[in-house]
């Protein structure tokens, strides 16, 4: 009993993440900017080490809203961007903006004596140290993003199919927007490989097998559900750290799910 009650939260904290990445890991796909959820996360670890040094502990009210404000930069130049998408692709300017956002921490995290150790945290999060308190803070967060999504899901999904709707900026970047607060509230807890891993694998997999986006949800939700539980499980039985154990099973199944699929295809001809 003692193990689980130090397990719950955890536990708790990956429903969370897998129900709202899974969902908008499904708008990723169908916009393909794959990596827009990467490059988001890696605004937001900027802003996280920004705020450290100024003297903000990650975690604090001001660290996060310093982290915010960097995605939301993000996001503006990415809804921008999607105007100029004849000249230059949005993947491109995705990666660009992450190779820009990863210097920087490395060089602001360059003198600092704990810079390595920060650094870490920030790829692969600190998910079995968060709090109930953490919980139901993430849990209203993601419960109002979600909310928003719903009202305005026919406005959202147009988009995401790539069709042209009324004042079409404006509801690009507040999508961009609600991403960035799912991702700076995520990535301080959970780590960025943990948060694109639980954005992209779980939707891939369900994109694979069903077509409506109501079947990709529930078989997103339940695989990733029971993935991420089993790699917190596992971790504790090896004694690893759990962002990256989850990391590399939900990885490796999307890999190898890739491989059989593809051997599926050749052997059919």
């Amino acid at each position: 009993m003692e193990l689980l009650n130090f397990f719950l939260p955890a536990i708790l904290l990956i429903i969370c993440l897998v129900g709202i990445h899974c969902y908008l890991g499904i708008h990723v796909l169908k916009r393909g900017v794959i990596f827009i959820d990467l490059t988001l996360a890696q605004l937001a670890a900027l802003g996280y080490v920004v705020g450290t040094i100024l003297g903000y502990e990650i975690g604090s009210t001001e660290s996060y809203f310093i982290a915010l404000f960097h995605t939301f930069i993000g996001s503006l130049v990415f809804a921008y961007g999607k105007r100029a998408s004849k000249f230059i692709s949005s993947e491109a300017l995705i990666g660009i903006t992450y190779a820009f956002g990863s210097s920087v921490v490395i060089l602001l995290l360059n003198n600092s004596p704990h810079g390595a150790e920060q650094f870490k945290d920030l790829l692969v999060g600190k998910i079995l140290w968060v709090t109930a308190e953490d919980v139901i803070k993430i849990f209203f967060i993601y419960g109002f993003v979600g909310v928003v999504h719903y009202l305005f899901r026919t406005k959202f999904i147009p988009l995401s199919d790539y069709k042209e709707i009324k004042n079409g900026f404006f509801w690009d970047f507040l999508f961009y927007a609600l991403f960035g607060v799912v991702i700076t509230s995520s990535v301080g807890s959970a780590g960025i490989l943990l948060v694109f891993s639980l954005l992209i694998g779980p939707a891939i997999i369900g994109r694979v097998y069903f077509s409506s986006i109501r079947s990709q949800l529930l078989f997103g939700w339940l695989y990733g559900a029971v993935i991420s539980i089993a790699g917190i499980i596992l971790s504790y039985q090896i004694d690893t750290p759990v962002g990256a154990t989850v990391v590399a099973i939900i990885a490796s199944l999307t890999i190898i799910q890739t491989l059989v699929l593809s051997f599926k295809n050749v052997c059919g001809r």
